[in-house]
């Protein structure tokens, strides 16, 4: 992946393109890579969900800012209204995102979420392999939903009885 990021940027650069385009990397999900002896996107665990985001602001207003590690809360339907902003186009009232723009200039807004959500449905893996959910579940009743904080994880299952940590 760095590699032909590096291509683009490369190519922006001889292009003359790099000092006018925003950049925007991530993904959708992280992998756990052995963490909990697990591989693969799974359930309610922080390496599944903590992902990259780097964000290049090409403006001289970023400049100030350049290479900071941010540790505010971001989701991934802040992307969207990034780009707008970054635009000048107001995003959708529907956008459940905000821009991370004044973020990027070092200025968290004081309304700034202060968790993160995310939701895991763990049925397709049982289904397409003909093989029963776990603990007598239904296919209907395999799914979760999490809610972070800088302290805390509470973990809401479909059918089973939550977990709650304290980070």
């Amino acid at each position: 992946v760095d590699d032909h990021l590096g291509r683009v940027i490369t190519y922006l650069k001889e292009s003359k393109q790099y000092d006018n385009t925003l950049i925007v990397f991530t993904s959708d999900h992280g992998e756990q890579l052995g963490d909990h002896h697990l591989l693969g996107k799974l359930g309610y665990f922080d390496e599944s969900y903590h992902i990259p985001m780097v964000v290049r602001d090409p403006r001289a207003t970023a400049n100030d800012t350049r290479g900071t590690i941010v540790d505010s809360f971001t989701e991934a339907v802040d992307v969207m209204p990034t780009i707008l902003d970054w635009l000048g186009v107001a995003a959708p009232r529907e956008c459940a995102g905000a821009s991370l723009l004044p973020i990027i200039r070092g200025e968290t807004p004081a309304d700034w979420r202060r968790e993160v959500h995310w939701e895991y449905d763990f049925r397709p893996y049982y289904a397409d392999a003909g093989t029963p959910p776990p603990y007598g579940l239904s296919i209907d009743e395999c799914s979760l939903c999490v809610i972070r904080d800088e302290k805390y994880k509470y973990v809401h299952f479909d059918a089973l009885p939550p977990l709650f940590f304290d980070l």
